[in-house]
């Protein structure tokens, strides 16, 4: 939890992406131009160097630093970055023609190589530092999509160690709190991730993926009573529909998502009305809560589909 609150047939992690997210996050820092020569023309003949000009009286670079700051250290040492206060080197930023800032210039092999000036969108930064090495810069897109196949292949232990390392590098990304939450939930550890989710800033509870744990959270949280006894009082009388929600809930709280969509399709196609459309509404709070990708909840939307337009 430390890391949070500093902000063959089977898939393993590469060597080459386990050894970048172990390695040391010192892939950012401040110089002056008395260290560019060593910081940047002797470093980028190693390794592609990202050079940002700014300023403390910046709007625009408050934006872009710490965005660009964040994946080049994403790309777990592909690229270094070094930052120039201006203000403080200005013979430096004249020799280079700067005008305006925040401005990017990109070295490799000992001179610059790229640039950009102004505030540019993620996707585009991404697409900068993916051209200094050739595509693929960014080794935790990589490593998300190990621990997604190990978490879907059974090796939880596994794909959990994945997440971890990636915070270490990027505590703020949003897939990997949302996989290590759903690790915790899955090893019956839902105060763990309630203790994550206490902690994480506005911004990242709206991510959908959070957004998604979150609302698993207060479903799990929900008193559902007794599965069995659910199961046979709907047998009993199975026009109750109350009893047929609170079955749903005790489905979904014992990880049986099929048979906990399924109890509501079939509640909804007997009386899709119920309580202001309770189960409906319930059902859309499973499909967030599963995840909108999630087999299941693709299949049992277009079962409901078929309900609501037949």
């Amino acid at each position: 939890m430390a890391i949070l609150l500093d902000s063959s047939g089977s898939a393993v992690v590469s060597q080459q992406s386990a050894a970048a997210l172990a390695s040391p996050a010192a892939a950012v820092k401040d110089i002056s131009t008395a260290e560019f020569a060593s910081e940047v023309i002797a470093a980028s003949q190693q390794v592609p160097v990202i050079v940002d000009f700014w300023a403390p009286w910046c709007g625009p670079c408050k934006t872009l630093g710490p965005m660009l700051e964040r994946l080049v250290r994403q790309t777990g040492g592909k690229v270094k970055m070094v930052k120039i206060n201006v203000d403080e080197n200005q013979q430096l930023a004249a020799q280079l023609r700067i005008q305006s800032i925040p401005a990017v210039f990109a070295f490799k092999g000992g001179r610059p190589v790229d640039a950009f000036s102004g505030a540019l969108p993620e996707s585009q930064i991404k697409q900068f530092i993916d051209a200094l090495v050739g595509g693929n810069a960014n080794v935790i897109d990589d490593a998300l999509d190990q621990a997604k196949i190990l978490r879907e292949q059974g090796d939880l232990e596994g794909a959990m160690d994945i997440y971890e390392q990636v915070l270490a590098q990027d505590p703020g990304n949003a897939l990997a709190l949302a996989g290590l939450m759903r690790g915790y939930m899955d090893n019956g550890q839902g105060d763990g991730a309630a203790e994550i989710i206490a902690h994480l800033p506005p911004d990242l509870l709206k991510h959908p993926e959070i957004a998604a744990v979150k609302t698993a959270l207060d479903l799990l949280a929900q008193d559902t009573g007794d599965l069995r006894v659910l199961e046979q009082g709907v047998a009993a009388a199975p026009h109750d529909q109350q009893m047929r929600l609170d079955l749903a809930n005790a489905y979904f709280a014992a990880g049986q998502k099929e048979l906990a969509a399924d109890t509501l399709l079939e509640s909804i196609r007997l009386n899709r009305t119920w309580d202001d459309e309770a189960a409906r509404k319930q059902l859309i709070k499973f499909f967030e809560a599963f995840g909108f990708s999630d087999p299941v909840t693709q299949a049992s939307r277009r079962k409901l589909s078929a309900l609501l337009f037949s």
